[in-house]
């Protein structure tokens, strides 16, 4: 029989699948001998067979009842009791940390009789009146759908009548008339009434956690997060320890390094007479944990201790929540701490010095997609002028947008493509359509432990928390400074994430550190910090990684700064890059030539300037390799566009005057060349075949600079691909072409040219019959892009605006295939090529040439399949190189092709 509850004191860290995150470190946390309140946990077995079947499992609530005797055994007291109830908590814990996105109940087991019990049992009638308030509002929201809105406004309204700022200055009466209220908003809004008996409140409650699993706000953060739809949540059931008792109480969310920088220190957030929902949701801004220390000398001490054991054990950044109940100190939860790009590089390096964890451990620990973040321009600080505001840097970084007020405008604005920052007093977890649709998210309250500053930080999204000397008015969509100025909806503001400031404008953008360090060098004063800790990193990752990485460049510029940040050779060079500009004339004139001289002396036009670049692009790589791509796209695209033409000849004769022949020229080319679907048209080895000259001289050019380079010393390594090869036969026909002009251009200067030739694999035919095309070719490097477009038959120019979005928010996609590599398509012809191409010729060196290669979760993919390297943009050179590194470290036997 399939067991769906487990105790505390019955789980572990290692059972996180089953348990859930929260529920495996509360176990873990019980073993530890923390003080940890008592409670069982329901697994995510039991919410699949939930949500499975639209009813609880069988057997279910007769092991939750078991639990809950045993519960009620140690405690002395039944669940609702009247005269002393004991009452309970309901949260949710999926594997992964959802912060906010599912749903949590407090103070289970109250009604109109037991809070008179508790009111007795505590000593504090408010108290008591405080928690029944907040089961009502959470239980009619979450169990019973009312809008949480409609609860707000009626404590809102409470308070104005009352003439108060907080809730904490409500009194016992008025919570009590508040109570009242809700309950008859729950009847009116539901046709139903609130529930006496704690039994169904439990098991509402249960259900509704597990149905929260499904909810809008859960699905979207999964996909935002690349989290399985298929792992569930647990369910939580703990008894309540309160934080709500007055002065010496209170509750707190700590981490044990601070989760912004990385830096060594505890931080955190703490809030008196409050329980730990209130801290999270920012409604009242906290004090710096430090305070605690004055405040409770006994519990910070002891809550000290434990953070300094949950490091040790855990070996890793710990996120903790908190409560003190009048003077004693209970742990409620315990996590590894979500962090910036920055922490994660800076607290991987501190961990390895302290002999935490090893420097493969260390490199594990961050990643590309945070390199990548730290990559990122930061404001020139001597432009900024005067902050409109200051508060806490929650989550940095640099960005600029309009201000909105409210999610709806930030994902309404964004989608057509204007860059927002959202400004709220405060973010529910309702907000995060809007958080992900903005540059940045601004409030006015909270603080680094705060929704806004836990999400923002988890999403990599520049934040700052608790601007209090803002006033923001969401009715009127606007927000004041401290000085009076007034900022509407639409105005640009920029927004500092690393300095917690917000200034008027945008604000110029400078180089970051790392990038400065990438580009120049650590300097005399050898690398420090954030820029230390990315230097030992990449070194780790270079030490350890078996791939290459090459750079796509075009230039001899951008050559020049691949190599600085690490590149080992070129992976693409895109030789229709050197036809643009002023050279362009010279392929009109290449296109529009009526006989073969004309042809011949506008290509002998183009062969010096191409040996020029070439020259200057292997000088730039000497003695790394420099793959050089021969002519691809079809040649109407260096034509001017059809329709400005036809335009301009069509406006002439409506004047009555005489079109420009050569634009009547060119026009007759352009529909001449015309094609349906270029992508799949005249292209790419076909120009080669079907253009006279063309091959020729661009294969002349590679040649003479090899040439030149040899004479001058250097040690030239060029190589030509061959575009868009379907058949053998075609390469066999460019290759010959290719081995003739190397060898009158080898004999001419009276040196040896090795120039090794290959093929892109970028059709589908090209990677089934990559066996016979390796006979032919020297080397593959796979075109990517072109692959997921002709594999998944996408013209990507076209359905990236289409319907890409719909498919993502259908879960077609979890992410675009043209970002991260289909690794069940795509990846399956990958693999078939390379095991075919090297089944014929072994040493084939094997690569990939787009986009794909510099995506983290891509390289993990190519480095299992057997690559020899990955080439991409020079920016992301140095991502691919971290990743490369970390992919090593997961390698497992046999998984290497090779």
């Amino acid at each position: 029989m399939v067991r769906y509850v487990y105790d505390f004191t019955e789980g572990g860290r290692d059972m996180a699948g089953l348990l859930g995150g929260k529920g495996s470190n509360l176990a873990e946390m019980t073993r530890l001998g923390l003080p940890v309140p008592p409670g069982f946990t329901l697994t995510t077995e039991a919410c699949h067979a939930f949500l499975a079947t639209g009813s609880e499992p069988a057997g279910l609530w007769e092991e939750v009842s078991a639990h809950l005797s045993a519960l009620e055994a140690s405690a002395g007291r039944l669940l609702g009791q009247p005269d002393d109830p004991l009452l309970l908590s309901v949260r949710s814990g999926a594997k992964f940390s959802m912060p906010g996105m599912m749903e949590t109940i407090l103070d289970i087991g109250l009604n109109d009789d037991s809070v008179l019990g508790l009111a007795k049992a505590s000593g504090s009638e408010r108290f008591a009146w405080d928690s029944y308030r907040r089961l009502v509002q959470m239980f009619g929201s979450t169990v019973m759908g009312v809008d949480s809105s409609s609860f707000e406004r009626s404590l809102a309204l409470m308070k104005d009548l009352r003439g108060v700022r907080d809730d904490v200055h409500l009194t016992a009466s008025d919570l009590a008339e508040l109570v009242e209220t809700y309950k008859n908003l729950i009847h009116l809004e539901t046709g139903d009434r609130f529930p006496q008996s704690p039994a169904e409140q439990l098991r509402r409650a249960v259900l509704a956690v597990f149905e929260s699993w499904n909810g809008e706000r859960a699905r979207l953060y999964r996909r935002r997060e690349h989290i399985a739809d298929d792992l569930g949540t647990a369910v939580n059931v703990q008894r309540m320890v309160f934080g709500n008792l007055g002065a010496d109480s209170g509750s707190g969310v700590a981490f044990t390094r601070d989760p912004a920088t990385g830096r060594r220190g505890l931080y955190g957030d703490y809030l008196p007479d409050a329980q730990g929902e209130d801290v999270v949701a920012g409604i009242r801004n906290t004090v710096p944990l430090s305070e605690l220390e004055r405040l409770d000398p006994g519990s910070y001490a002891r809550l000290r201790a434990h953070m300094r054991t949950l490091e040790r054990h855990y070996r890793d950044l710990c996120d903790i929540e908190f409560t003190i109940e009048r003077g004693t100190l209970w742990m409620l939860q315990t996590r590894v701490g979500a962090r910036t790009a920055e922490a994660a590089f800076v607290l991987a390096a501190e961990l390895a010095d302290e002999g935490l964890i090893t420097p493969d451990e260390a490199l594990a620990r961050v990643s590309g997609e945070g390199l990548a973040r730290l990559m990122f321009p930061r404001f020139d600080a001597s432009a900024t002028g005067t902050a409109l505001a200051r508060g806490v840097p929650a989550s940095p970084g640099a960005a600029v947008g309009a201000v909105v007020f409210d999610s709806a405008q930030a994902v309404r604005r964004a989608a057509a493509g204007e860059k927002v920052v959202l400004v709220r007093q405060e973010t529910t977890p309702d907000d995060l359509p809007g958080m992900i649709a903005a540059q940045a998210v601004l409030t006015s309250r909270g603080g680094k432990t705060s929704h806004a500053a836990v999400v923002a930080r988890g999403m990599g999204k520049v934040c700052v928390c608790g601007a209090e000397e803002l006033t923001v008015d969401t009715d009127a969509r606007r927000f004041t400074t401290a000085d009076g100025t007034v900022v509407e909806e639409g105005t640009v503001v920029s927004v500092d994430g690393s300095a917690g400031a917000v200034y008027a404008g945008a604000v110029p953008l400078v180089d970051s550190a790392v990038i400065r360090y990438l580009e120049d060098g650590p300097g005399d004063e050898g690398a420090q910090g954030t820029v230390g800790a990315v230097a030992r990193a990449l070194s780790r990752a270079d030490t350890v990684r078996r791939l290459e990485v090459r750079a796509n460049a075009d230039t001899p510029e951008d050559a020049v700064r691949a190599r600085r940040f690490g590149a080992q050779g070129i992976g693409l060079c895109r030789t229709e890059h050197m036809f643009l500009g002023e050279r362009r004339k010279l392929v009109e004139q290449m296109i529009l030539a009526g006989t073969d001289a004309e042809r011949d002396r506008a290509l002998a036009d183009l062969l010096p300037l191409q040996r020029r670049d070439f020259v200057g692009i292997l000088e730039a790589m000497d003695g790394l390799p420099v793959t050089i791509r021969l002519l691809d796209p079809p040649l109407h695209e260096f034509l001017p566009d059809r329709t400005e033409l036809a335009v301009r000849i069509a406006t002439a004769q409506a004047r009555g005057e005489e079109p420009d022949a050569h634009d009547v020229e060119l026009l007759g080319a352009v529909n001449r060349m015309h094609e349906e679907n270029p992508m799949l048209g005249l292209r790419g080895v076909r120009l080669g075949l079907v253009v006279p000259g063309l091959v020729t001289m661009q294969v002349r050019a590679i040649g003479e600079a090899v040439t030149e380079r040899l004479l001058a010393g250097g040690a030239p390594q060029a190589e030509i691909m061959v575009p868009l090869v379907g058949d053998v036969r075609e390469l066999r026909l460019v290759r010959a072409e290719v081995q003739r002009v190397l060898a009158e251009t080898s004999r001419a200067a009276g040196v040896v040219l090795d120039c090794p030739v290959g093929t892109m694999i970028e059709l589908p035919r090209a990677a089934l019959t990559a066996g016979r095309i390796a006979e032919e070719a020297e080397f593959f490097s796979f075109g990517t892009n072109d692959l997921t477009q002709t594999t998944w038959g996408f013209s990507r120019d076209d359905v990236e605006a289409e319907f890409f979005s719909a498919y993502l928010d259908k879960g077609v996609f979890s992410t675009s295939p043209f970002e991260t590599l289909d690794r069940d398509g795509v990846g399956r012809l990958v693999g078939i090529a390379i095991a075919e191409g090297r089944a014929t010729r072994p040493d084939l060196k094997i690569g990939v040439c787009g986009e794909h290669g510099g995506d983290p979760d891509s390289v993990h993919f190519f480095h299992t399949a057997g690559l020899d390297y990955v080439s991409c943009s020079p920016f992301r050179v140095p991502v691919a190189r971290l990743e490369a590194g970390r992919a090593a470290l997961e390698e497992t036997e046999g998984s290497d092709s090779r």
